[in-house]
């Protein structure tokens, strides 16, 4: 796989091949809307609803996206932080709003893709209540272990777990945590749910802080909580979770490219309710595609570990069905359960 520049103005237009279609969606031009509804959509203040509390991982990526793209519509968007519940009261509450434009969804890998399969009452349909408009970024997954251990791929991970089995702890930030199916995939998929002991702690982290530290052998989380570990030498980078490497850190191979066949990363995306008229969807997918195109806006996700990543609303459904059929299976392969 080859290595991403980071001085291309616009990742997923200059390489599309590594930008989305090694995530598994096609990224196609943006079809224009008829210019009658394009100047009628928005007329007014566009709320966005963001699902988690202010200042938060997920919160920030949102921001710096939504900043630009009022600029691009026109008219000002109001962000509405209704965090918990892992993402589903701010999913509800954009899931139950008039389809109208004027409501809208920061969804993200935690909203439609782990929420829906580990919380039985959830009160929205991830697929059915909602119109997928596009991806707008993604954040990979860093697979590190301690630096004392004789590991420095992920080949020598899964033999070293296979010779000793139970010797290994990996920390998660917390069951049913992000972390926590990044790293419960990549056991399974390498064959080794049973020689390695799953440890959760509360958040990303104590994660970092129990591999640095010996207490866990290995950790699959977010990269902008481990990169600073690494830099120092006291964690070392075995690979990347995602389709594609990171601009963030190129020469650290994915973990397919490894020999295990897994992908995972998290995403953020925008979305309406369902029945989201098709120019307003239309109207909205270009002005992601203008907004993540901006160089400023490239340069602030990879500064908080994500990449800015398009595609169209069709390719952005599919993606979001997939993932939700790969957590399902991933949690009825493990026996997971959750309070």
């Amino acid at each position: 796989m080859e290595s991403i520049n980071r001085n291309t103005p616009w990742r997923a237009k200059a390489a599309p091949a590594i930008a989305c279609a090694a995530l598994g969606i096609a990224l196609l031009p943006a079809v224009p809307a008829p210019a009658t509804a394009q100047q009628a959509y928005p007329s007014r203040p566009v709320r966005l609803v963001s699902p988690n509390p202010p200042g938060g991982a997920n919160d920030v990526i949102a921001r710096i996206v939504v900043n630009r793209l009022a600029e691009v519509l026109g008219v000002p968007m109001v962000i509405d932080n209704r965090g918990g519940a892992g993402g589903t009261i701010g999913g509800e509450i954009a899931a139950r709003a008039v389809p109208d434009g004027y409501t809208l969804l920061a969804g993200s890998i935690s909203t439609h893709s782990f929420s829906p399969v580990i919380s039985p009452k959830l009160a929205y349909d991830p697929i059915r209540d909602f119109t997928p408009v596009s991806l707008f970024a993604i954040s990979q997954n860093l697979l590190v272990v301690n630096p004392t251990l004789p590991v420095n791929s992920v080949k020598d991970l899964v033999a070293l777990a296979k010779a000793r089995p139970n010797s290994l702890n990996y920390a998660s930030g917390g069951t049913g945590s992000t972390s926590h199916f990044a790293i419960a995939l990549f056991v399974s998929a390498a064959g080794i749910v049973n020689a390695t002991v799953h440890v959760p702690y509360k958040g990303g982290a104590p994660s970092v802080a129990a591999t640095v530290s010996n207490e866990t052998q290995f950790y699959f989380g977010p990269m902008a909580g481990s990169i600073p570990q690494v830099k120092a030498g006291r964690l070392r980078a075995v690979a990347v979770g995602g389709a594609a490497r990171s601009a963030l850190m190129p020469d650290v191979p994915t973990v397919r490219e490894s020999g295990v066949n897994y992908a995972a990363a998290g995403w953020f995306g925008l979305l309406g309710p369902a029945g989201l008229p098709r120019p307003i969807v239309q109207r909205l997918n270009k002005a992601v595609h203008d907004t993540v195109a901006m160089p400023d806006v490239q340069r602030q996700l990879l500064e908080v570990g994500a990449e800015g990543v398009v595609n169209t609303p069709e390719a952005f459904a599919k993606f979001i069905a997939e993932q939700l059929d790969s957590t399902r299976r991933v949690v009825k392969e493990l026996g997971l359960k959750f309070d």
